[in-house]
């Protein structure tokens, strides 16, 4: 679309149900902030939206595994997303959330438009169900073996390692993670859209139209989606947790999230919009907009195919493009949060951006190597070494020191000032300069406005290359050196001095507005160092050499990026070695503790014998020769008795003494290291093997029975 009245842009709408890493914000985040802070600068009307996804089993399975309500878990992860993103300077116009009574309002008036027109589908199915739990089951609440990988923890609707869309049936042996038994199937009534209806339209709005402005890989999947003959798709589900189906007869469903979530894009710019005091409705339904999406890999159906069907049922305007990434990897492997081998965000933004870490200059730090290794056509890899020297080779020693160089000669041999530009002395290095700047615009622009950002990152990088290059060959500290008259450069010197400096100048202008849409903080810094307002990084300042007026004075340089030292990468690199072993540990403590089988079955009257008491320690002390075990006596409020305890290794003597604990008050005496013991104290043992005390609540008096 050329010279759209109006763009509406959008990021994949993050789940609310963790932190998310560094490989998302690289996917659906910065690439996305980088075209709108482009546009914004090109003057444009723009609407960026974004919010969480706060629905769907997603959010329910954090919460039973957090040990919370799924609003809990939405509320906590909504306020640090919202966070993390501000932090790494990701300029949402809004930043919304789906359990917000708008988006209710919008997703039900959605669903009810498209089932009025009859552009649904009910009917009766088998849904897996779970007998043990009484409930129906979401396909996240199925787990089983991929056919495709072979991944034993696949869910029925992804596999998460090789990233094929899946449906519960395809599983090989499902169980459900509520009971951990097979589900049955069990007839329910559901609403469906009936994709098969559309696929003629697909075809000629894919395939045709946007063949060739779509990346191959968007168009690719597409393709064999619909090549392989799409199905009518469930829009609603047996749940307790969504958008609640807006029909009678419907109690107990809600809209299935993938319905539900992309609709969350609408109801966020209709809060914008009212915020703003804005209309909302020609962001969505008049063609002079241009819709962009701005998705991961694992997006692409539900962005290219079944949001757009939507859409086009619905009225509204089709997104121009879907630029998706591929995903970005970490150090060789893929990057995974469950099993910690990952980069989270909140983690970066804690070790790298606190003000004495660096601050901004470090969130321009890592937007500057996400997007040059971006995924944009193929999966790539984040290397902590690969991004030290990113940093130091290219940020500080060609982009920073260009920057700082022109800033200290300018100082010197300008007195501060920039200078004036002498057209009657300019030679062929100056006019290929004063070229290479103009043409770098174009450039850098044709880049954006197609989505290749890497590339366009490399032009910038490149240009202020080529200003350390045309410097070097200038050299001008030589010129003030050689060519004086006592002491003093002559004017034939100084004018040779003035041109290579003024247009040294005029390039950190250049370069300021350039590099803005990818390190907003640095050129921000740059604008402070030139003593101009930030309007002179709108756009169409560009490719110019009279940004910065002669005999205008300028501060001195301050350092743009700080260089990343060793320690701090083999500290990054030992943390993830860390991360991934204790959550290792953790699994397999996990799996051993559920594995573990029950002893003998018995009944009441065995349970009955046993007498448990409630005492205190009153003293502790290890048993010599023993690394185990700790000599207690314990405050039985009848009397006081000599315990021998293999808690050694556990707890210090000097931390349990006045701990109220739970004594097994009628077992049989027993001599241990010749102490004998009478009784025992009853522990249990986490997920780490740590054991804890089993103790009231509140204090009881000692000898209180414990039924």
């Amino acid at each position: 679309m050329n010279n759209p009245k109006r763009y509406l842009i959008t990021s994949a709408l993050p789940y609310a149900n963790g932190p998310k890493h560094i490989g998302h914000l690289a996917g659906a985040y910065l690439p996305a902030d980088i075209y709108v802070r482009y546009l914004r600068a090109q003057k444009r009307d723009v609407v960026y939206v974004c919010g969480s996804d706060e629905h769907g089993a997603a959010i329910t399975i954090q919460a039973m595994k957090e040990n919370t309500t799924p609003k809990e878990i939405v509320d906590k992860y909504h306020a640090m997303l919202k966070s993390n993103m501000a932090d790494l300077g990701i300029s949402f116009d809004i930043y919304h959330r789906t359990t917000a009574p708008i988006h209710t309002e919008t997703a039900q008036e959605f669903f009810t438009a498209l089932n009025d027109k009859g552009e649904l589908e009910q009917k009766e199915t088998e849904q897996y169900f779970d007998e043990e739990a009484q409930t129906f089951l979401a396909d996240r609440y199925i787990v089983g073996t991929c056919p495709v990988c072979g991944n034993e923890n696949a869910y029925g609707d992804q596999c998460e390692k090789c990233g094929t869309s899946l449906s519960p049936e395809q599983l090989i042996n499902p169980h459900s993670t509520l009971s951990g038994k097979p589900p049955v199937k069990k007839k329910t009534t559901h609403w469906f859209l009936p994709l098969n209806k559309h696929e003629e339209f697909l075809r000629k709005w894919i395939l045709q139209e946007h063949k060739q402005d779509w990346k191959p890989n968007v168009v690719g999947q597409c393709k064999g989606w619909i090549e392989a003959g799409l199905q009518p798709r469930a829009v609603t589900r047996d749940l307790n947790w969504g958008v609640p189906v807006p029909i009678r007869g419907a109690e107990g469903k809600v809209l299935y999230v993938w319905f539900d979530a992309p609709i969350g894009y609408i109801s966020a710019t209709r809060q914008w919009a009212l915020d703003h005091k804005k209309d909302w409705k020609p962001y969505w339904y008049d063609n002079d907009t241009k819709l962009v999406h701005f998705i991961g890999k694992d997006n692409i159906v539900f962005h290219c195919i079944i949001f757009p069907v939507m859409l086009q049922l619905h009225g509204n305007i089709l997104p121009d493009n879907v630029p998706s990434n591929e995903f970005m990897n970490l150090e060789g492997d893929k990057m995974s949060t469950s099993r910690g081998w990952s980069i989270e965000m909140n983690e970066y933004i804690e070790d790298f951006v606190k003000p004495e870490n660096g601050g901004g200059q470090m969130v321009d730090a890592l937007r500057y190597y996400l997007t040059s290794i971006a995924p944009e056509n193929k999966d790539s890899e984040f290397i902590w070494k690969g991004f030290q020297d990113a940093v130091n080779s290219e940020l500080v020693a060609i982009f920073g020191n260009f920057i700082n160089r022109s800033f200290v000669l300018m100082h010197k041999l300008c007195k501060g000032k920039v200078p004036a530009f002498y057209n009657e002395i300019i030679d062929d290095k100056d006019k290929e300069m004063v070229k290479r700047i103009a043409d770098a615009k174009l450039k850098i622009e044709d880049c954006i406005e197609h989505y290749r950002f890497r590339e366009a990152l490399f032009e910038v990088i490149d240009l202020a290359r080529a200003g350390n290059k045309y410097m070097q060959e200038k050299e001008p500290w030589i010129v003030a050196r050689q060519a004086t008259k006592e002491g003093i450069p002559t004017p034939e010197a100084q004018a040779q001095i003035d041109n290579c400096m003024h247009i040294c100048l005029q390039l950190c202008a250049n370069l300021a507005i350039f590099i803005n849409p990818f390190l907003p903080n640095t050129a921000k810094k740059m604008c402070y160092m030139m003593k101009v307002v930030e309007k002179m990084l709108d756009w169409e300042n560009a490719g110019t050499m009279k940004l910065l007026s002669i005999g205008y004075s300028l501060r001195e340089p301050q350092l743009l990026f700080r260089k990343i030292e060793d320690t701090e990468v083999s500290a990054q690199i030992e943390k993830l070695k860390q991360k991934t072993t204790q959550i290792k540990s953790m699994t397999e403590n996990i799996e051993s503790l559920e594995k573990s089988p029950l002893k003998p079955e018995i009944i009441f009257d065995d349970f009955a014998k046993i007498d448990l008491k409630v005492g205190t320690i009153t003293a502790a002390e290890k048993v010599e020769k023993a690394d185990k075990l700790l000599k207690l006596e314990v405050d039985m409020g009848f009397e006081k008795r000599t315990i021998v305890s293999g808690i050694a290794m556990h707890f210090a003597p000097a931390d349990i003494i006045g701990k109220q604990v739970t004594v097994v008050a009628n077992l049989a005496p027993r001599k241990m290291r010749g102490i004998e013991s009478n009784g025992m104290i009853l522990m249990a043992e986490d997920a780490n093997g740590k054991l804890i005390f089993i103790n009231p609540d509140e204090a009881v008096s000692n000898g209180s029975v414990v039924s």
